[in-house]
């Protein structure tokens, strides 16, 4: 049997988890997460040509799927304790609530979907001027214990937004750069069981950990552009790691030593407790292309989303046959 991980953190990759080739049912997974009863929902790219939310169960077996012209593009995904998806549609620049079957709830902010003016030219984000109010290419959202939604704002604004449970503006902290509370591509964003924020700022390459206040906590080096964080019920960190071969902006050159993308799991004073991924050529059941959302459901298995085909387009590459959607099934 194959396994990663290290010590009692070990996994086995589930093969051909749906029992179909990826494209059958989805074209690009952007997202994943997991609801109380053990569902699992992929946000799926494809340009309306699927729905956008595709639900199976935990063994890979289709349940549902909806949503096929409610999204321009799909971005991410958040399922609250009470099961209320909260979806990211970043070139539809708006944030919107919906029960699990696809029953729009309301708006997370503006609703017209117009962006934020912040300066920003496609998705250079080093065009962006002092960041602005929402939305312009929000990226991810998350919910506190007392139902407050926090948003990371995202590709075209360098902003962290805070709303109330109703989805009303309240406050947004950041800026665009590279010094402490300053992002370049808040793209991540988990909270843990204290209702500590950890924004994956991507393009940074760290992890910056908030108060709900927007007080800084700490910093994390130890990653190479994460795309998305979860905290598992073990309060272990669970990161997504871009890594520095695929999605690179044409500005970027990170070397002949530049690693693949992984997947880390740390604890929460930033220790990291195991790793795999990350290599050059990642063919193998065990290694990534892409690593663009992570979750962990209640039995500790990890579920994985790629975005294959996006990061392929950015770097004009083939994504050849790799899934964009993995379980890895926790060895106990």
């Amino acid at each position: 049997m194959t396994t990663v991980g290290t010590g009692d953190l070990k996994y086995k990759p589930v093969e051909q988890w749906l029992y179909a080739p990826s494209g059958d049912l989805i074209t690009e997974a952007v997202g994943v997460a997991v609801d109380s009863e053990n569902k699992v929902y992929a946000f799926n790219r494809s340009g309306g040509v699927q729905p956008a939310v595709i639900v199976f169960d935990s063994d890979g077996n289709l349940l549902d799927q909806w949503g096929q012209d409610d999204f321009t593009r799909p971005h991410g995904i958040w399922i609250t304790e009470s099961d209320t998806l909260i979806l990211t549609d970043d070139l539809g620049h708006r944030v919107r609530r919906f029960t699990t079957s696809g029953e729009l709830l309301g708006e997370v902010g503006p609703s017209d979907g117009v962006p934020a003016d912040t300066g920003v030219e496609g998705f250079d984000y080093r065009k962006i001027r002092p960041g602005c109010g929402p939305f312009n290419m929000p990226t991810n959202a998350v919910t506190t214990s007392a139902g407050d939604i926090f948003v990371a704002d995202g590709y075209g604004n360098a902003r962290l937004h805070k709303f109330s449970p109703e989805g009303t503006y309240e406050q947004s902290w950041g800026e665009p750069g590279d010094g402490p509370m300053q992002f370049n591509l808040p793209h991540g964003l988990a909270i843990d069981a204290s209702d500590r924020l950890y924004l994956g700022d991507r393009e940074n390459s760290r992890i910056q950990i908030l108060s709900t206040d927007g007080e800084l906590l700490d910093t994390w080096t130890n990653v190479i552009r994460p795309c998305e964080i979860f905290i598992g019920h073990d309060e272990l960190v669970y990161v997504a790691e871009l890594g520095a071969l695929k999605g690179v902006f044409p500005w970027q050159d990170f070397g002949d030593d530049a690693i693949g993308g992984r997947i880390s799991i740390l604890d929460q004073q930033g220790n990291l407790l195991c790793r795999w991924g990350g290599e050059v050529i990642a063919h193998s059941k065990t290694d990534f292309y892409a690593p663009h959302d992570i979750w962990v459901d209640r039995d500790g298995d990890i579920y994985l989303s790629e975005v294959t085909l996006s990061a392929a387009n950015a770097t004009r590459s083939n994504p050849l046959d790799f899934w964009t959607l993995r379980k890895f099934a926790r060895v106990r």
